[in-house]
């Protein structure tokens, strides 16, 4: 289904101690890093995400999920659709889960390529992986060219 214009989407990449943070344009055409979220507990987890909808006008959340292969769920798959269920009726937003195969490992190689340090590379990468799942979301979705 093709997005619609002026639609903002809000993609998260749920790990065990933070959530990854990207959005896109309103035009859900280019992804951006947006920040990185501890995980405190589910219901304040909840409420910062919320406060990060609300505040860019986000119409659409985008969880990655963790897939061993094609059809077969990773370990931390389940724990991650059962928030993302949480968030939905939280929020009151649609969610829709994307597989998240090898995001960290392709935004760990961006920070590498770009020579960013050890240090800079843990404060970045959850969020850089989810602007890779967010891309990969907008590009599945993207109106073809007239």
């Amino acid at each position: 289904m093709p997005l619609q214009t002026k639609t903002r989407i809000l993609a998260l990449d749920y790990g065990k101690s933070r959530i990854g943070v990207a959005i896109s344009d309103e035009t859900a055409s280019i992804a951006l890093p947006l920040c990185v979220l501890p995980q405190i507990n589910r219901d304040k987890d909840l409420k910062a995400i919320r406060g990060l909808i609300l505040e860019h006008e986000v119409a659409l959340i985008v969880m990655g999920l963790p897939k061993r292969s094609e059809s077969e769920l990773g370990p931390a798959a389940e724990h991650i659709m059962r928030f993302g269920k949480r968030l939905e009726r939280f929020c009151g937003l649609p969610l829709e889960f994307i597989d998240e195969f090898e995001t960290t490992v392709e935004a760990e190689q961006v920070l590498l390529e770009a020579d960013v340090s050890r240090q800079k590379r843990r404060q970045a990468v959850d969020k850089l992986a989810a602007q890779v799942i967010l891309k990969r979301y907008l590009d599945a979705h993207k109106e073809p060219e007239a």
